[in-house]
């Protein structure tokens, strides 16, 4: 199966998931769950916007950081740019914030409603060079309808 299949399928199976339930963290922490298990990436999460920080939310993987600033590391810089980030080798992004040093390659997608970032999936990996423009198309669709949660 592809990796675009993958994500198709990912999407059919997080709707089903999800149906019915209306509580956030649950349905988050589901999907984070969902993402993780289907692709065995090292970390799989959600930041919240609260105020002008980024505050962790459900994951899967090691202790994460807790706080990030607005437009401070990758999270942050998604969140500014309302745009998808893709960094090949993190320790070659100026002002990343290493929460793990097992962490070689980072996506971060902002969850938008109306133009406005409500949260970001935040997805790490072990292995240099892992996210591609297919991860990013998959994991745009999720966040597209995860954002109906808020």
């Amino acid at each position: 199966m592809s990796k675009s299949e993958q994500y198709a399928l990912l999407l059919k199976q997080m709707h089903g998931l999800l149906e019915g339930e209306s509580d956030l963290t649950a349905n988050l922490a589901n999907a984070a769950a969902l993402i993780h298990g289907t692709f065995g990436f090292w970390w799989t999460g959600f930041y919240l916007v609260r105020g002008r920080e980024l505050v962790l939310g459900p994951f899967q993987g090691p202790v994460a950081c807790t706080r990030i600033p607005f437009g401070k590391g990758v999270c942050g810089t998604a969140w500014q740019r309302a745009e998808t980030v893709i960094v090949p080798d993190v320790e070659e992004f100026p002002g990343h914030i290493a929460c793990s040093s097992e962490s070689r390659s980072e996506i971060v997608v902002p969850i938008l409603r109306d133009g406005t970032v409500l949260a970001v999936l935040d997805i790490d990996s072990r292995e240099l060079a892992t996210f591609d423009a297919e991860d990013a198309a998959g994991l745009e669709a999720l966040a597209a309808s995860l954002a109906e949660l808020f």
